[in-house]
């Protein structure tokens, strides 16, 4: 009998065994439709946000740098004003229509950028914390800010003297305010981090970056602010500017495809002649002080092809590079010729306009037919290297 019984307590067990594993199989397929709800979700990030993310990184607001600069170079130029020479009329021709399209088109290229940007941030931190850690990578989280800045004072609706106009002023500066205490600190309290270390054509974002705010500043009559924010500028580019020209160490670690950046070296001094021109009320020697500078490293690098041939292989976002400080150097090109009122003048600030005119729309159509070069397509999955992507290749890729 106890033999009989201990056997049929081992039957008992077999049989519920399996029981309780059907009907623990069986629970989950209660919220089946939920599970593949959650899956599919799970599917749809990975296979068109994670891709996108993995690859975009800060130096892809080198193009909306360049719209909401095209933006204001052509707000200016269809503004009236009192300058009334022939060959300024030119541009009066062009309808308010375009300048509308042209600024909403910068509007949604960076809302777009900085959405992209705020979602790399929350799901791949990591990889924006490299860039930070990157000696060209970080001077591009200038970018987005100088972006919203130049938009800011393109808007046709918001001018510098209303509240908003003021809020928002703020909203970007403080931003830029905080990357100088870090950035500048660092130049000269850190030794992997001196400037003569970490120096390249990019540091110029920072310095372009304060100038801009400054410029804004001075626009409000805010003129304690913009001298402020005029001295962070301007002290910090006579320093650097000297570094780089004295090719010290760090000055030979910028690959070759992001070349075009050199043309930031233009840049830098333009903006520094138009905030200064708006912070004094008039275009004064200074400001064509820092003109004529920007016009002479302008034809310095356009004398040298050869220096852009190998990152002109194949198309690169840094291409977008080119546009920006041409459109600076035109704008400021167009204060001296309100300033100068003679021909050759205003022949230089037709050239420069349309030159940049010109760069600004081929890089919209090679962008345009490249675009599945720039980001990859939903296709497409992230490899195991892009999602562990060194700080050095952060920028160059």
């Amino acid at each position: 009998m106890d033999q009989t019984h201990s056997s049929q307590t081992q039957i008992e067990l077999v049989v519920e065994s399996p029981q309780a594993s059907v009907t623990a199989d069986l629970k989950p397929n209660i919220k089946g439709p939920d599970d593949d709800e959650i899956i599919n979700h799970e599917m749809i990030k990975r296979s068109i946000l994670s891709p996108i993310l993995t690859k975009f990184h800060a130096g892809y607001f080198r193009i909306s740098l360049s719209l909401c600069s095209q933006a204001l170079l052509w707000k200016v130029l269809v503004e009236p004003n009192g300058d009334v020479h022939s060959l300024r009329q030119v541009f009066r021709l062009v309808p308010p229509t375009a300048f509308n399209f042209l600024w909403s088109l910068a509007l949604f290229t960076l809302v777009s950028q900085s959405l992209l940007y705020v979602l790399r941030c929350l799901l791949h931190f990591e990889m924006v914390k490299a860039e930070f850690l990157h000696h060209v990578g970080v001077n591009y989280l200038y970018a987005p800010w100088i972006s919203w800045l130049l938009l800011l004072q393109s808007s046709p609706f918001i001018t510098p003297k209303t509240l908003y106009y003021h809020v928002f002023w703020w909203v970007f500066v403080v931003p830029i305010v905080v990357l100088d205490v870090k950035i500048y600190g660092q130049w000269f309290t850190k030794g992997k981090r001196f400037l003569s270390m970490v120096a390249n054509p990019t540091s110029q974002l920072s310095v372009i970056g304060n100038l801009v705010a400054a410029r804004a500043a001075a626009q409000m009559g805010w003129r304690e602010s913009a001298v402020c924010m005029f001295s962070l500028g301007i002290s910090h580019y006579l320093v650097l500017f000297v570094t780089l020209y004295q090719r010290l160490s760090g000055n030979d670690t910028l690959p070759a495809m992001l070349r075009p950046v050199f043309f930031l070296f233009i840049g830098a001094p333009s903006v520094a002649s138009l905030a200064w021109g708006s912070i004094s009320g008039k275009f004064d020697s200074a400001s064509k002080m820092l003109f004529f500078l920007s016009l002479f490293l302008f034809m310095s690098l356009a004398s040298r092809p050869e220096l852009f041939r190998k990152s002109m292989k194949k198309f690169h976002v840094a291409w977008w590079a080119y546009s920006f400080p041409l459109t600076v150097l035109a704008l400021a090109a167009i204060e001296y010729a309100e300033e100068v009122k003679g021909g050759i003048a205003h022949a230089l600030m037709i050239v420069l306009s349309a030159l940049s005119a010109l760069v600004c729309v081929v890089l919209i159509v090679i962008t345009a037919v490249h675009s599945h070069i720039l980001l990859p397509d939903a296709n497409s999955r992230p490899s195991r290297t892009s999602t562990t992507r060194s700080p050095r290749r952060c920028d160059s890729t």
